[in-house]
């Protein structure tokens, strides 16, 4: 399974560092918030989602952003680790 630590929740965000070793996921979940994601590694994420599976190449250093109610699974694809911060919106 991929290891979030929470760094800093306020009442306006939540700042967590996911890590996942080569083959480790999330399991599916739904965001709650709007949230932006600031790649740590440069490498593949496999999402499964329900419409299936999506291949997202990141690059470290170069954010994005997705609205609350994404639904899906999250797969590091790589043979090696791969990091980044997840940083929620809070309404």
């Amino acid at each position: 399974m991929a290891v979030g630590a929470r760094q800093l929740e306020t009442d306006r965000v939540i700042v967590t560092e996911w890590r996942f070793p080569s083959g480790a996921h999330t399991g599916w979940h739904t965001h709650q918030y709007d949230y932006v994601v600031v790649p740590l590694v440069t490498g593949a994420l496999l999402l499964e989602t329900p419409l299936g599976q999506v291949t997202a190449q990141l690059t470290a250093g170069q954010s994005y952003a997705r609205e609350r109610g994404v639904e899906h699974d999250v797969i590091n694809a790589n043979d090696f680790e791969f990091a980044f911060i997840e940083i929620e919106l809070k309404p």
